[in-house]
Order: C-alpha cells, then structure tokens, then sequence
C-alpha cells in the first residue's frame, strides 16, 4: 500500500509508524487509558486489511482516531488528536522555515527555475520571494478553505499567484491607458507629471509610467504605440518651428525637421527599450510588458506610429548587449503586431513594416502576430461590431466592451486573478467513464469558481487609496481617494479568469486518441472547451462579474501538475510518463504536424478560449529564409487570431558559439560547438508560457523543451 502525504508525494505504507505515534500518546495518559500492544496491532491489521492500494495519511489518521475510541480510549484518542494537530502545526512552521532557508541559501532547484524570467540569487528577487513566501502561508492557513488547499496541493487545480494573495490590492494584468495618462497628466510617487510635448520625453515618461503599474500589481501589462504617435507629431512642429525662424526655405525647413525628428525617434525607442530592460519592479525583475503595434488604432497619427514601429523592429533586431557586449535577445518587452489590410498584401502601403516584423520574428522571436481579420469576428460587442484589442501582457484577453457613450473600451481595464483546472486529473478520476467524467468535471469547476469568487471577494475590498498611479491617476481609473474599485469588478469592465491545463492528455485517455485526429478525439476536446465556456457564462449570468475561459501558461505549473499527477494514478503511458503536461489546447510538442495544420486546427480550440490563449509553431533558424517567416505569417492573417514563432537565438561566452544550445539526455543545457555547461556563460532564449524567458527553467519544462519537434521544414539555401 501507498501512503499519500498531506504536501501530495507518495510514500511507501510503515505500520510502524502507526505503532510509533500511538506509543507516544500512550506516555501523555495514564496506565488504564494506554492502548495495549495486542490492540495497536488490531488497529494496524484493521488498516491493513481494507486492501486498500492508496491511502491519504489523514485518513489513516481519522481511523486510528475512531478506533481508539470504539475501545473506550477516548482519553488516549485526545492526546492522540492534540499530538496530530501538534505535528501540523510544527509541519506548517516548518515548511515556511525550509522554504526561506532555501531561498537564502540559493541551493534549492525549485527557487532557481521558479520563474524564467527571475534570478533567484539576486537580492531584489530574494525580497519578493521572501514576501511570497509569507504571503503563501497566510494564504494557506487564513484565506482559503481546506478543500480548496487540499486541492490544490494535490494538482486538481491550481490557485495562481498565491505569493501575492495576502495583499487584497493587488490585481493580475491589464491594459495601460497611457493616452489619458500622457494627455491628461498623471502622479508618480506624489509628484505631478504634466503632459509631455515631445516623443523623447514622452518615452521616458513612459517607461516610469509601467515601472510603477508594475510595481502595483503581479501580472503583465500592455501599451500601445498609438498613444505615444501625437507626440511625434509635436516634435516635427518644434523643429519645423525652429527652423522657420531662422527664415530658411520651406523645403530646408521640412528636411532639417524630419532628419531632427528621426533622431529622435531613434533616441526615445532606445530610451524606452533600455528603461525597461534596466528597471526592476518591487517584483524583483524587469516589467512583464508588451507593446502593441497596430495602425489601425488610429487614423490621424497613422504615419508617425508607423515611424514608431519601424524603429522598434529595428532596434529589436540589432537586440541588446550582454555583459560581454555581444548582441543577444532581450526578454522584453514582448511585442505585439496587428496584421491588417495594408500591412499583410504586397501592394499595402506599411506591407515594408510586415517584412521588418518578419526579420525581427526570425532573429528575435518577436513579434507576435494577432490577426485583425480572425479578431474582429470573433470579439463581437454588444453594438454587433468586431473589435481588434492587444492581450494584457502575455495573452490574457478582455471580452468585448462598450462605454457609457457607446464606444467600445479596452485601455485601462484589467483581469482579476486566475483559477486553473487540470484536466489530465478529472479524466483520470473518471477512467474512461464518460458519464462520471462529465459529474467529476462539474465538480472541479465548481471548486474552481468558489476559488475565483474567493479572489474577486478579496479584490472588492480596495479602494483606491492602496495603489493610486492605477486608480486615482489615469492607469485604469480616475476614482476619487478611498474611493472603492468594487464597480469596475463588475459589468464586464474587467475580467476573471478560468484556466486549464492538459486537454491533449485529458482526451487521450479517455478517447485513446489525441484531439488533433479530427474525429472523436477532437468532437471530445471540443466539448469539454464548451463546457467551461458555458459554465463561466452562467456564472457571469449570475453574478455580473465577466468570467471567461483562460489557456494558462502554467510555467512551472506544468511540473507540478505531472508529479501530482504520478504520485496519484502512477505512471501510465502516454499520460504520466513525463515530467510535464501539455499547455492549454496545445497540440503536444512531440506530436509530429506541420506548421499550417496545427494553427488551422487550434484555431477552432482558440475561439472556445475566449478569456486568452496564444498558439505557436516552432521553427528552426529562419534568417536567411524570410520567405517562409511571411507565408506563416499571412496564414495567421487568414485562420488564427494569435499566434507566434519559437525561433532559436543562442549565445555561448565560453568560445562565442550563436545558434542553439543544447539539452541532453539528463536534462542538462551545453554549448554543441565547447561543450560548455556553466549557466552562468550560456544566453539562451526560449518561449515557455507567451514570454520568452532567459534564466532556465525547472526539470519538468526543460523536457518539455527537449522534446519540442520542429514544425516547418527549412529549405536549404544552396540547393
């Protein structure tokens, strides 16, 4: 028999151990309410004989308890019970200590691979951390029910960012309403920020704009580029003027203010990209950004926002030094392209901007493609038009929007917090039994929304004196001080988000097929996509809050989920046989598909992931194959709203090696060209949940990385 301890490992049965803790109680009673040896081992055989091939430690616990007492030891069945709740009390404390003393000591594995974006060993990241930690135990043992705990510690869903629960204020991620902000003025620390009147100034402030929403809150935030367009604007008029009055031509004056402009142009996008690179938030890292490229938010600034994104790409492409001074791909920000009509034919006028993203993808692994065509159908408002938006961050989406004034909205809202389902459980749980399937599902959605009411519960305690660049000063609201934020919860202006893991393994074992079969295995995918989405309808339904269907990135989740996953059901093939599952309705990266085929059938799973969901290709080096980066590309346009390349962009220190750096079979990265394996000489760049992370990455997702099979064909460029 098995014994699965309360943190969700599995543990060989010891009767001994039994033996042991009801021996220790029996030195706290005295000699005629101490259990005899002849009735330790009845309660042991009693164990034993249910048959039992699992059992929870609380359950053999509850036995002994019950047993005791059926034997008339009830003042021993006391102290046994005092001494049970003793050990979770020292187990509770202990853990907390283990897990600083880790941290501190920057031995541990999880601490260092955690977040892929985050250095463990770093002293700002060591201090969130630490307030995560604490944040964590409060959590556990003050904010949320048993159940849910329970549930969470044994990978039947995952309550997300419980680092930061403790602080009712903080919120997950939104879109920055930069254009109030910059045109209206705003309030940094106490200070008065006024309206710019110049690109240049207008970036840097920008930049100090993000790094304090990111401060304020633990998910991504996103900008667009078309707020920042009218200050390109001012500054051409500065230099027009400027050369007017020196009684210069028309035509001097036009082309001295252009090459100023253009200057500036390029210091304010270099600014911005070093700001955000440089600055760390009281998250311990740089911001979790993304900026939004897309011409069709705005008419009149057009051509100065396609000034803006020409040195973006560019600037992108040349990427940043190291320490070493060698170019490398920065993590951020993430950038986000809209292909559009005049940028996805040939013939468009800003087609030259869609072949500089092509470039910079095939280089740098940005930008991410969202499709303005696929969007607009899809995100319909309630006055019955499409609108096309950025994801919050890394690819949380608003739904559909509509102000008091009928225009649609979107800077300026936000998400609420995430839940997240594993779905490779409750299709275990069921065993194939679709109809207990469909009963279990229900369940663990509801525990999920208990979960998430939970969360939205704390959030509409603040007002907007806990973060007042978010609420007072123009980021997401304007509300007056200690005004409360609980009606932007509701009505739709912002979202909360139910997630999901593992789809492909859920159907595998219960259908025996993989959901890309276009057959049963997909109908069933489908149906259980529709089931969450009609559940967070009827909650919406019922409480006016925007609940919606979320493909979780689950970074190191996924780990976690795998290892509950085999300490539960044991190692079943094709299922729990590794140290990952598989993201959202992704296909899984070792299912061998070409590039066109899997985001045409994703596609279909995408629309059913309304509250976010990103899908990829992976690639091999394309730089000198642009020609395939813009067909991939223009099929996006046609069939997904978002997708994304995962490209290899290397660096070895050891001897200079660019490419891809290597995993073998134990899991450990090396350079192919040295052999080098120090971490700390190695830049490498991959995408493992919609960012692109660049500090490695736990056991679990560095198979899955591994094991990653390669979508698009390269043609050889000497043939």
């Amino acid at each position: 028999m098995k014994v699965i301890k309360r943190e969700g490992y599995m543990v060989d049965y010891c009767p001994d151990k039994i033996e042991a803790a009801i021996q220790k109680a029996n030195l706290e009673v005295d000699e005629e309410q101490q259990a005899s040896n002849a009735q330790i081992k009845n309660i042991i055989k009693y164990i034993e004989k249910l048959g039992k091939k699992r059992m929870l430690v609380e359950d053999i616990q509850d036995i002994i308890e019950m047993k005791l007492m059926s034997i008339g030891k009830y003042e021993l069945a006391k102290k046994y019970i005092t001494y049970r709740y003793t050990r979770e009390l020292v187990r509770k404390s202990n853990t907390t200590d283990l897990a600083i003393k880790e941290l501190i000591d920057g031995e541990s594995e999880y601490w260092n691979t955690e977040n892929s974006n985050k250095n463990a060993k770093i002293v700002t990241t060591q201090r969130d951390y630490l307030a995560g930690i604490t944040s964590v135990d409060i959590t556990r043992r003050f904010l949320l029910p048993e159940d849910i705990v329970k549930a969470h510690d044994e990978g039947i869903i995952h309550f997300h960012d419980a680092d930061y629960f403790a602080q009712n204020a903080l919120h997950n991620c939104d879109l920055i309403n930069l254009d109030d902000m910059l045109q209206n003025g705003t309030n940094i620390n106490g200070i008065m920020i006024e309206k710019p009147h110049r690109f240049l100034t207008a970036m840097t402030i920008a930049t100090q704009i993000i790094t304090a929403v990111a401060s304020s809150q633990y998910g991504g935030a996103t900008i667009t580029l078309t707020h920042l367009a009218p200050f390109v604007r001012e500054s051409y008029n500065k230099y027009l003027k400027k050369y007017e009055q020196r009684k210069l031509t028309k035509e001097q004056c036009e082309k001295f203010a252009k090459e100023d402009l253009a200057k500036e142009i390029t210091d304010g996008v270099q600014t911005f990209q070093y700001q955000i690179n440089s600055m760390t938030t009281t998250n311990g890292q740089a911001p979790f950004l993304s900026v939004c490229m897309y011409l069709g938010e705005t008419d009149e600034y057009k051509e100065e926002l396609a000034m803006i994104i020409e040195e973006t790409l560019k600037q992108r492409i040349e990427g940043m030094k190291n320490d070493k001074g060698v170019y490398i791909t920065p993590a951020f920000p993430k950038l986000l392209y809209v292909l559009e009509e005049d940028n996805i034919k040939e013939d468009g006028k800003y087609y030259y901007l869609t072949k500089l993203a092509a470039e910079c993808t095939a280089k740098r692994m940005v930008p991410d493609y969202i499709s303005e065509k696929m969007m607009k159908k899809l995100k319909i408002d309630k006055n019955g038009n499409g609108n096309c938006y950025p994801c919050m961050g890394c690819r949380s989406f608003l739904t559909p929007y509509v102000d008091d004034n009928g225009k649609p909205k979107y800077y300026g809202r936000f998400n609420q917090g995430v839940v997240t389902v594993n779905l490779v459980d409750v299709a275990l749980t069921a065993d194939k039994d679709f109809d207990l399937f469909w009963k279990v599902f229900d369940e663990r959605l509801e525990l999920c929304h208990r979960a998430l009411q939970i969360r939205h519960k704390r959030l509409s305690k603040v007002n907007s004196n806990a973060a007042p660049i978010l609420w007072q000063y123009g980021a997401l609201a304007r509300l007056n001080k200690g005004e409360s934020i609980h009606e932007l919860l509701h009505h739709g202006y912002s979202t909360i988000s139910l997630g999901y893991a593992g789809l492909y393994e859920c159907v595998k074992h219960m259908t025996g097929k993989s959901h890309t079969d276009n057959g049963e295995g997909k109908e069933f995918g489908l149906k259980v996509m529709q089931r969450m989405v009609d559940k967070c309808n009827e909650w919406k339904k019922e409480e006016d809050i925007d609940y919606s269907v979320y493909g979780t990135p689950i970074e190191s989740t996924t780990y976690k989920f795998a290892k509950c996953l085999r300490e539960r059901f044991g190692k079943i093939k094709g299922i729990t046989d590794r140290d990952y599952i598989t993201n959202s309705y992704h296909v899984p990266v070792f299912e061998e598909i070409d590039a066109f085929t899997k985001l045409k059938l994703e596609s279909e799973f995408q629309q059913l992931s309304p509250g976010g969901a990103i899908s990829y290709v992976e690639t091999p080096n394309l730089t000198n194959n642009l020609d395939v980066v813009i067909e991939i590309i223009k099929f996006i346009y046609d069939n997904i709203m978002y997708a994304e390349l995962n490209t290899k962009s290397d660096y070895c220190q050891e001897c200079g090696y660019t490419g891809e750096i290597l995993i073998d079979d134990n899991l450990e990265w090396y350079c192919p060209n040295c052999g080098n394996r120090d971490h700390d000489k190695l830049n490498v760049a991959r995408r493992t949940c919609g960012y692109i992370g660049a500090n490695f990455w736990n056991k679990g997702r560095t198979q899955e990385i591994k094991e990653r099979v390669i979508h698009v064909d390269n043609k050889d460029d000497d043939e």
